[in-house]
């Protein structure tokens, strides 16, 4: 284990255009209400979301599904690492309810990763995207799953399920993943890509940047995703979520990501959200 989980690491001071300005209202009690009723989780809380003041006014909310404990211990994350507690199967049926209560148009669906599950949680996918899409005939779906450890038949459940958007992040540059991502291995995700890009339902990705990789690397992880028949990505700025998370080597100025984005357009992508708050589900319902 490096010293990093035993030496916390400083903040970085944020440059002015990461100072985000909260709306007038923070009524969120409505959303709240449902979620803590039923027991369940967003990810624009665990994750520490630098955008859930626009997505929630919006009323849209990124659902994260088996728990809010994650078996994997990745270094840029902000969400609750141990020992998970046993899976809710009525979870599908709670979801459903609550995007019907709240009236959403478009949800993203997450999870943490369950490497605990002997399917990684592929069932519990499968059934809530189904009841979601039962329950809200109109609405649209997008599903950011784990790497299920590269599991076809965990894979294909989900993709089984047919929802509009299957999103799987790389995360990082092919260098720095062992040091990242710890357990996901660069390759199993661009497996895990291709085989959603196959099935015919649209396959999306998203990278951070600001822990050391070059520009270069950045194109070669585009050109990967392109290879695999990724046309929609996400770029936004690492920021440290707690001191025991990596710190951050360089913050990206806007018009620095106006750059990236133009050199992925160039190279082939359909559509690509960069820009320091940009998260995997900012605009979301543009990706449909």
């Amino acid at each position: 284990m490096s010293d990093s989980a035993h030496h916390p690491h400083p903040y970085k001071k944020k440059p002015d255009w990461l100072r985000i300005k909260l709306p007038s209202t923070n009524d969120y009690s409505y959303l709240k209400e449902n979620l803590s009723h039923y027991g369940l989780h967003t990810i624009c809380e665990s994750g520490k979301c630098p955008n859930i003041a626009e997505c929630w006014a919006a009323k849209t909310a990124t659902f994260m599904i088996l728990g809010d404990i994650c078996t994997r211990n990745c270094r840029f994350c902000g969400v609750t690492k141990g020992k998970p507690n046993t899976t809710d199967i009525q979870e599908p049926e709670h979801i459903a309810e609550v995007i019907k209560k709240i009236g959403l148009k478009h949800c993203v669906l997450t999870s943490v990763t369950r490497d605990d599950l002997p399917d990684g949680g592929a069932k519990i996918w499968h059934d809530t995207i189904v009841a979601v899409k039962e329950k809200n005939p109109e609405i649209t779906i997008e599903a950011l799953i784990p790497d299920f450890n590269g599991d076809v038949v965990a894979l294909n459940m989900v993709i089984a399920s047919k929802p509009n958007i299957i999103s799987h992040n790389l995360e990082t540059v092919r260098r720095l993943t062992p040091e990242i991502r710890i357990k996901a291995q660069y390759d199993v995700s661009l497996f895990v890509i291709k085989t959603i890009a196959e099935s015919g339902i649209k396959a999306k990705s998203g990278i951070m940047l600001g822990i050391g990789e070059t520009l270069e690397e950045i194109r070669e992880t585009m050109d990967d995703l392109l290879q695999q028949h990724c046309r929609i990505i996400t770029i936004g700025q690492y920021l440290q979520p707690t001191r025991n998370n990596i710190p951050v080597v360089k913050y990206y100025a806007p018009e620095e990501f106006k750059e990236i984005e133009q050199i992925g357009l160039q190279k082939g992508f359909l559509h690509i959200e960069s820009g320091p708050l940009v998260r995997s589900s900012y605009h979301a319902e543009k990706h449909v």
